[in-house]
Formats: C-alpha cells, structure tokens, sequence
C-alpha cells in the first residue's frame, strides 16, 4: 500500500473513534442533565428517573467501548449508606 492509499484508513478509524466518544457523551449529558429535567417536569418518580439515567449511562459506556449485548460490567446498584 502506498502512503496515500493508508491515509484514508485512518481517517476512517479516526472518524469513527470520534463518533463512538460524540454518542458516548451526547448519551451521558442526556442521563445527567435532560433526562431529570424533563422528569421533574412531567412528574416522573424519582426511580424510574433513576433507572432512565442508569441505562442511558450503561448505553454511554458501551458506545465508548464498543461492546454490543453481553456482559454487563457496569455496576447498577447503589447504596447510600
């Protein structure tokens, strides 16, 4: 392959890795900003808000990473004590 012929290989995966890291944070400003605004506007509870913002939070990390459906490593319970 010639230097030309490489060059649009990596912009390819450049542009991709971009777009994984735009979705990735475009899905977690959705859980950690939109979602509890237009929750406390339509009167959601504060469990079901909660559990929108995990699955847009577990959605954001498997946009990042790239995984597709399979294990879940991302830790959905929490304790406040």
């Amino acid at each position: 392959m010639t230097a030309t012929a490489i060059a649009p290989l990596r912009s390819s995966a450049s542009n991709r890795e971009s777009g994984k890291l735009l979705l990735g944070t475009g899905l977690a400003f959705a859980s950690l900003i939109l979602v509890p605004a237009v929750a406390a506007q339509i009167g959601l509870g504060a469990s079901l808000t909660g559990a929108l913002r995990i699955a847009l939070m577990k959605a954001s990390s498997r946009a990042v990473r790239g995984s597709g459906a399979g294990g879940d490593d991302v830790a959905t319970s929490f304790s406040c004590h």
